[in-house]
């Protein structure tokens, strides 16, 4: 298989992640954080990182949110003694537009990064990408307005190449722009290395396992570790 198909077969695997909707039964979260043989003094968690999204972020399928990629980052700043604390604010099945009703609530609470992980479900919808960047964008200015000092990030998504040459290329377009206009770390795409691989997904073949989700955390914290 060339490498074009490969990232065909990742992306239509993406397409069929991103339309779920349901949570998990809780379980204990398998630690994955660095050790260090030195202990070090406990720092206060006065800082707040807010991830904004749907399914991906929320943890679909998994036995535990705790297995989920922002939880994951959480043991990583535990284990470097960072004074964050991660705010999984996923919700399976999230548009744009439904992440823009919802942001005035979720801002309530202080956010000092913002992790903006949403748009894959417009692509399912064939929405047109004009409204997926304003909305987007809208949703950025209103953590801008609350927070102005907010760090942000944004995670690309892609759609399914069934979709068409034209929306697929201007779909992807959509993160690498936003991301320049509007200031932001971009993570390229948030299913690299995981999406299409069955080893790394549940036994639907599209879900991450536990295992995916580790790497999902790697892809975010490679781009989110310098701002911090």
């Amino acid at each position: 298989m060339n490498h074009k198909n490969v990232l065909l077969y990742a992306v239509l695997s993406f397409f069929l992640l991103i339309s779920c909707n349901s949570t998990g039964s809780n379980s204990r979260a398998e630690n994955t954080a660095d050790t260090s043989a030195i202990e070090q003094p406990k720092v206060e968690k006065n800082k707040r990182i807010l991830f904004f999204g749907n399914s991906l972020t929320a943890g679909y399928g998994l036995d535990s949110k705790d297995l989920a990629f922002p939880n994951l980052i959480q043991q990583k700043i535990d284990s470097l003694n960072l004074p964050y604390t991660c705010v999984n604010a996923g919700l399976s099945g999230e548009t744009t537009a439904g992440g823009l009703d919802r942001i005035d609530w979720i801002l309530k609470d202080p956010v000092d990064v913002f992790v903006l992980e949403l748009g894959a479900n417009d692509g399912l919808r064939g929405i047109s990408t004009e409204t997926t960047t304003k909305n987007l964008k809208a949703i950025v200015e209103k953590v801008r307005k609350a927070y102005p000092d907010c760090k942000m990030v944004l995670a690309g998504m892609m759609v399914p190449p069934s979709m068409g040459e034209k929306y697929f290329n201007d779909f992807s377009a959509i993160f690498p722009k936003v991301a320049k206009e509007e200031n932001m770390t971009l993570v390229p795409f948030l299913l690299d290395r995981v999406a299409g691989i069955t080893a790394l997904n549940q036994s639907d073949a599209v879900h991450p396992t536990k295992e995916g989700q580790v790497i999902l955390a790697e892809n975010v914290w490679k781009h989110l570790q310098g701002i911090l």
